[in-house]
């Protein structure tokens, strides 16, 4: 704070005057730093969009294969891949997740073990070994009832979809489990006073309490969950971007294709943030803090 008021003539002013802070005005502090980043900030930024504006990218190419056939059918599998592997592996990260609260040390064990083995392997190198499966399994099926050969069985799709919500299924787990815990114990204990057994307590009182905790780091795994599913490229599954990537082998149109394709995935990331939003909001009520 600062005053207009010259402090030379505030001599010779009554001291009751002088003291009086009604008599003062506020002036804002100038803040050159803010201005200056800023400037820099948006310096970049121009340069960054006028060296696209001018680059070799043909704009034109862009808006033509941005709503092409193959492109769009290739969202829509990114989609459908995304939701189906969420699905799987957020009810796989649930029950993973009460069976390391479990009393019995198989149970815990077992999930240790499948967290550990999914979390400590690269998503690229499952998705390789799904496909490839049929080397080590040539046949899946139930002896004397159904059977059929493994590499028929593990399309590409089969393949991307078991690689992905099994390794979704492993990071679900922990934040699930991160979710059980928030809960305070003598909710369970509040339970079984009451005679609930203890799944019925978890579905009952302890889940619907750790959703509050749990929707935001759900909503960010499955926004990663989007995008991961580029990989499933390698094992031409015909997502976005093993579509993007077909067409540009064909034009030389490098570039551009890939700018559709990160379009494309900046507008599912968009929509699917919106329906965050609001799935936070409902699982966040009667709770203070928002």
């Amino acid at each position: 704070m600062a005053s207009q008021h010259s402090l030379s003539g505030a001599a010779s002013c009554a001291p009751e005057r002088l003291y009086r802070l009604s008599d003062y005005q506020i002036i804002r502090r100038p803040r050159y730093g803010r201005w200056i980043s800023a400037a820099a900030i948006l310096s970049v930024l121009g340069m960054i969009a006028y060296a696209f504006a001018t680059g070799q990218i043909d704009w034109q190419v862009f808006r033509r294969f941005l709503t092409v056939s193959s492109i769009l059918n290739g969202v829509a599998n990114t989609v459908i891949l995304a939701v189906l592997a969420m699905a799987i592996g957020i009810a796989l990260g649930t029950i993973t997740a009460i069976m390391r609260s479990s009393d019995n040390p198989v149970l815990q064990s077992v999930a240790f073990a499948y967290i550990w083995l999914f979390r400590g392997t690269p998503v690229l190198l499952q998705l390789m070994l799904w496909y490839n499966l049929a080397l080590v399994f040539p046949v899946i099926g139930i002896p004397g009832v159904w059977s059929m050969p493994m590499i028929e069985f593990m399309t590409p799709f089969t393949a991307a979809l078991l690689g992905l919500a099994l390794n979704q299924g492993a990071y679900t787990s922990e934040v699930m489990r991160a979710g059980m815990l928030s809960v305070d114990t003598g909710q369970y204990e509040a339970a079984k006073t009451i005679g609930m057994t203890r799944l019925r307590a978890l579905r009952r009182i302890v889940l619907p309490q750790a959703m509050r905790v749990v929707i935001p780091p759900l909503g960010n795994e499955f926004i990663l969950l989007v995008k991961t599913t580029s990989l499933a490229s390698v094992i031409q599954f015909s997502e976005v971007m093993y579509n993007a990537s077909s067409i540009y082998y064909s034009n030389a149109r490098v570039v551009e294709l890939l700018l559709v394709a990160g379009a494309w995935y900046l507008a599912v990331v968009s929509v699917l943030t919106l329906i965050q939003i609001p799935l936070e909001r409902h699982f966040a009520k009667g709770s203070e803090r928002r």
